[in-house]
């Protein structure tokens, strides 16, 4: 049965609390479709494929981690922007993005996720953006895991093997999560008292960073760290509405 979009947008600002984030960019709804809603296409970043396989799916909606608009507000249309925007305009698709709200959620958020994913159990917010935790700290079974076997549940559950700089101890029992680009957050782990931290993305500084700190770095991709979360959003409309929902992915190396 169809699903007005505006229940849709309600039920998700008041799951993810957007409002409560200094984003880098608008969350919620940044273009506006059909009124009513039978199918939800999620992916990780908002681009013309996905708005492409979305049209093939007959979607009325599609929701991303990264949506089309950043920085304060609108500004010129550039031709990619343009090409991207006919697409949903001519098969009257909406577009939702949701960025570090679902980043930080407990329950569909990609770092609380992917702990889980690891059989971690998220335990405390932490790494603030603005004034607000975007990452968990996370706690490993048992007495924790050894290195090796932990890169090895890292590299299950992303589906690629991840860039590891091996600088702390034998035994990781508590795990630093921020996925995506969160490679300054390595300074918060270390101050949370980490063993390891995990995001997406590396820099060139933390890799003396984390030597010196005996601390573990590991990046497992950008967009393979941040297919969690969305994917989990598309499953509670399911859920919620009975809408039909299908993830879309499109691998990225980064």
């Amino acid at each position: 049965m169809p699903t007005p979009l505006q229940d849709i947008v309600a039920d998700l600002d008041r799951l993810l609390e957007p409002e409560r984030f200094a984003d880098y960019g608008p969350n919620g709804l940044q273009v506006p479709g059909a009124e009513q809603v039978t199918t939800v296409v999620t992916g990780v970043t908002a681009q013309v494929e996905l708005f492409e396989r979305a049209r093939a799916e007959g979607a009325e909606l599609v929701i991303a981690h990264h949506g089309l608009f950043w920085g304060p507000g609108p500004g010129p249309i550039d031709e990619a922007l343009a090409r991207r925007l006919r697409v949903l305009f001519a098969a009257d698709i909406s577009l939702l993005a949701y960025h570090l709200p679902l980043d930080a959620h407990p329950e569909v958020g990609n770092n609380a996720l992917l702990a889980r994913a690891l059989e971690a159990e998220p335990l405390t917010p932490f790494a603030p953006y603005v004034d607000t935790p975007i990452g968990w700290l996370a706690e490993l079974p048992g007495e924790g895991l050894p290195i090796a076997e932990l890169l090895a549940r890292v590299e299950l559950v992303t589906t690629r093997a991840p860039l590891a700089f091996d600088c702390g101890p034998p035994v990781v029992r508590r795990l630093g999560i921020v996925t995506g680009g969160g490679a300054d957050h390595l300074a918060d782990a270390i101050a949370a008292g980490a063993d390891a931290f995990l995001t997406g993305e590396p820099a060139e500084r933390v890799m003396a960073q984390a030597r010196e700190a005996g601390v573990h770095f590991i990046a497992a991709g950008h967009y393979a760290t941040e297919t969690f979360g969305v994917r989990r959003l598309g499953q509670h409309l399911s859920e919620r509405f009975g809408v039909r929902h299908v993830f879309v992915d499109i691998p990225n190396p980064v």
